[in-house]
């Protein structure tokens, strides 16, 4: 008996097209892209416009709840760099708000920890 076959994905040729990837980014230079990375949450200010490109609309519609840019590269398979620009795009136009994912703070030392046991215990 053998296990079950993986299968490739097939990937959407139309998804793949550069020439449609560089229509969606337009002619961005690299110095108007907002600093955004993997982890960066985007949240939708504003309802799409009927006179939005469709990627943009959709980032809008998705982002009604925080999501990191790596979510929003997943849903709409398109690349990092193209979802960058896109957000640049919408971040400009204050469609979109954007905020680096809050960090877990440090914990404390632990002698400082045990410290403050002993002297609850002595209580």
């Amino acid at each position: 008996m053998s296990g079950p076959r993986r299968e490739r994905r097939k990937t959407d040729p139309e998804l793949s097209d550069p020439e449609r990837l560089y229509v969606i980014t337009g002619d961005l230079d690299d110095s108007e892209r907002a600093a955004l990375d993997l982890v960066t949450m985007v949240v939708a200010q504003a309802e799409p416009s009927p006179t939005f490109q469709p990627e943009q609309a959709a980032i809008l519609r998705l982002c009604q709840a925080p999501l990191s840019v790596a979510e929003i590269s997943a849903y709409l398979s398109l690349p990092f760099s193209v979802v960058t620009s896109l957000l640049s795009d919408l971040l400009a136009t204050e469609l979109i708000e954007s905020r680096a994912p809050i960090v877990r703070a440090t914990l404390p030392d632990r002698s400082l920890l045990e410290a403050v046991m002993h002297g609850l215990q002595k209580l």
